[in-house]
């Protein structure tokens, strides 16, 4: 049996087990092992298990993800989200749709110091939907602002995506931070524009809140203060080489506990939730990179990778017919994995085709993650849909129908979509800021 017929029916099985709800990380690591022995040996199996698990959890790089996970939470906890709703909400709220147009914008803020999606999501919804349910938007438009504000937060730095994906393919998480600031921002500006078409065709459906006064409004930007702060040593350290990724999560998660405890906005029991959160997410990120690591030495060794980069390389067709194609399988695949588990699986088998195709590895690890996106928030999957469906049950005590959540994304869906289309036509959007870096 040949190597790649073997590889095959691994990712057969592979797929088989994914339907049977097994989690996915295990899943990758059971097929990748049971496979790697079948290829090499039993021996040479076992080992591959205990270097390579060991390798994963005594890299020094990935205790950036546990830090950054940290400092987010830190931040929910101690209310940060909250002011940044509220300026928000004061400079934007008094317009058409302004509430909407403030949940985006919190998300986005809020983005640059969590890093998850669907913890953006949840924090934004809490907040903003009850806000929106009191001055009579529409349902469709208050939880699809919410449930896609959050997607911004796989964009922004410090995205644990962005993570993940410069750990698989050893690229700079530095120059993947900075590359991710412009797309963010961008999204976010497309969202507020779809917000704002929205309800000039329809004004009823997001109605005028009431009008802050300046002095009112400048104080709320005080609440910016903190978390602008934070971003810009943690970002701009980085930037600027004064100190590694890591260093600068670490950094991040203590310079928001200092700020939290200044401030007496957090509880011991906010600690103590901060760290079992931080624990929980965590463990669940690093057994998806043990997972992907086995898996990918498995491929590795099945030459499928290498085999699918050399026969699009001989393909007499244009590289973006190829990256086309490869950006409709992470949409796809998107709207059926969680998108982190998705990457984890999938960059192995891609990264070498792309750069095969003479791509930069910045810009498709920006690609793939804005692609991805779009997959927390279509069906079937749309994580970020079922946190706000949840959320709203809790909060609001009324149920919104899942249906009508994903109604309320489509046109957020369209605007991601115009804003990756916009970063494929002009790479520099994505690349003029890790360019400045080197």
């Amino acid at each position: 049996m040949s190597p790649t017929l073997i590889g095959l029916i691994g990712i057969a099985i592979m797929i088989l087990l994914f339907l049977t709800k097994m989690p996915v990380a295990f899943v990758m690591a059971i097929v990748g092992f049971v496979g790697f022995c079948t290829m090499i040996t039993p021996d040479a199996g076992l080992a591959l298990l205990s270097r390579n698990v060991y390798d994963v959890f005594a890299s020094y790089d990935l205790t950036t993800i546990p830090l950054f996970i940290l400092m987010g939470q830190l931040g929910f906890n101690s209310g940060i989200s909250k002011r940044l709703y509220d300026a928000g909400y004061k400079f934007l709220g008094s317009t058409r749709g302004g509430l909407a147009m403030a949940t985006v914008a919190a998300c986005t803020a809020f983005g640059a110091i969590c890093g998850s999606s669907p913890a953006t999501a949840a924090t934004m919804a809490t907040v903003g939907l009850p806000e929106m349910k009191r001055y009579n938007y529409d349902d469709e438009l208050a939880t699809g602002s919410v449930a896609s504000g959050g997607g911004i937060g796989m964009i922004m730095p410090p995205s644990v995506v962005l993570i993940i994906y410069g750990i698989l393919t050893e690229q700079s998480i530095g120059a993947l931070f900075v590359a991710g600031i412009i797309p963010a921002l961008l999204i976010s500006v497309l969202f507020i524009i779809t917000i704002y078409i929205i309800c000039k065709i329809n004004p009823d459906l997001g109605p005028a809140g009431e009008k802050f006064t300046w002095p009112q409004r400048l104080k709320a930007l005080l609440g910016l203060s903190e978390t602008l702060a934070i971003f810009i040593l943690v970002i701009g350290g980085i930037f600027i080489g004064l100190f590694t990724p890591t260093e600068g999560a670490g950094i991040g998660a203590f310079g928001v506990l200092v700020i939290s405890m200044a401030r007496r906005q957090i509880s011991w029991a906010g600690f103590v939730k901060s760290l079992m959160e931080t624990l929980r997410t965590s463990c669940m990120v690093l057994m998806l990179i043990v997972g992907a690591v086995i898996f990918g030495k498995f491929l590795a060794v099945t030459r499928i990778p290498f085999e699918i980069a050399g026969w699009v390389s001989d393909l007499q067709v244009a590289p973006v017919l190829v990256m086309a194609v490869v950006i409709g399988i992470y949409f796809i695949g998107g709207c059926f994995m969680d998108s982190l588990a998705f990457i984890t699986l999938t960059v192995p088998i891609f990264f070498p085709v792309v750069m095969e195709l003479g791509y930069d590895p910045i810009w498709f690890g920006l690609i793939i993650v804005m692609t991805t996106e779009m997959g927390v928030i279509t069906p079937p999957v749309g994580i970020n849909v079922y946190v706000v469906y949840g959320v709203a049950k809790n909060v609001l005590k009324q149920e919104i129908p899942l249906e009508k959540i994903f109604k309320g994304i489509f046109p957020f869906l369209v605007a991601v979509m115009v804003g990756t289309l916009l970063m494929i036509i002009f790479p520099q959007i994505i690349l003029i800021l890790p360019n400045l870096m080197y």
